[in-house]
This record gives structure tokens, sequence and C-alpha cells, in this order.
């Protein structure tokens, strides 16, 4: 006799989203905690649980029904958790790199060479090192020169909030863009 998990696995490798939907809400709390626990940050917690779930529907034809469906998003969500950490010592090696890039740049910044170096050098610490909110209101500030004002009715959200974040994001630029200072 088949388990109910069992059927559902049968029914999603036949593209059934009603039952790739049960499974879904049956498994996401338990991976949804287990994932925190090793992120220790719920909203990439909770994008790798997205991901998870994306890529077992994506390859929903190779499901096998005999094995332990937590188990196998278990792995998938440990892999991606892997993935997540090597990203991050990534960044970090990054900016340790940061200040001994720019330095150079101090000396000599009216060399068209090192004004587009200052060019990716901001852009990259936008993209890499801001928070999404923070980034997005920054860059509606900066490259569509919009107000605190329209950019708080456009995001539905105060004047106040659009000027902490931007605030937030130059202090970060600053500090990371200090040589060029």
């Amino acid at each position: 006799m088949q388990t109910p998990e069992k059927k559902l696995l049968e029914r999603i490798k036949k593209s059934n989203k009603t039952a790739f939907k049960d499974l879904y809400y049956i498994h996401h709390p338990v991976l949804f905690r287990y994932v925190v626990y090793r992120i220790r940050d719920r909203e990439i917690a909770e994008d790798i649980v997205q991901e998870t779930f994306v890529r077992i529907w994506n390859n929903r034809s190779r499901l096998d029904s005999n094995k332990s469906f937590f188990s196998l998003i278990a792995k998938v969500s440990n892999n991606l958790c892997y993935d997540h950490f090597r990203h991050q010592k990534v960044k970090i090696q990054h900016q340790e790199k940061l200040p001994g890039l720019y330095s150079k740049n101090k000396k000599n910044p009216e060399s068209g060479h090192d004004l587009n170096e200052m060019k990716e050098a901001i852009w990259n610490a936008v993209n890499d090192h801001l928070p999404d909110k923070c980034r997005k209101i920054f860059l509606l500030s900066r490259n569509e020169r919009k107000t605190n004002q329209e950019i708080a009715d456009l995001l539905n959200i105060s004047k106040r909030t659009v000027e902490n974040q931007l605030y937030r994001a130059l202090k970060i630029l600053r500090k990371l863009l200090k040589n060029y200072l």
C-alpha cells in the first residue's frame, strides 16, 4: 500500500500542481525552520526554501517516490545553504581587497581609467553591500532623480523611511569607498 506522500510524489511526477502545492504546505514549515537554524537569517532562509521547491518542481520527472521527500529537500536546501556560505565568503574576501584596490586610485583621480574604476567600485558597492530596500531607494534617488516624497509615494512608505534608508546607504558607501573621498 502506498503512503499518502508516495501518492503525492507520483502525481507530482505527472506535473500535478495541486499535489505539489499539498506537499509544499506539508514540508515548508519544517524545512523553513531547518534552514533558518543553519543560515540565521529569515529572509535568506525563505529564499533558499523557495529555491529548493522550485528546483524540485523543475526536476519532478526524476523524483523517486520510494525515497523520503524530506531527505531530498533537506539535501537540496543544504546545497543551497553551502552556496550561500560560499558566496558570503567571496563577498568578505572582496571587501578585504577593496581598500587595496581603491588606495591606488586616490593618487590620480583625474585619469579616465581611474574614474571608470571608481564608477565600477561605486556600482559594485551599491549592488553587493546595500540591503535590497536600501539599494532600491538609493537607486531611485540617485539614478532616477526622484525626490524623497516621490519615492515614498511610489513605494508606499513614509518620507522619513526614505530619508533613513538614504542615510543608511550613504553611511555604508562612505565606509566602503573612504579611499575615494
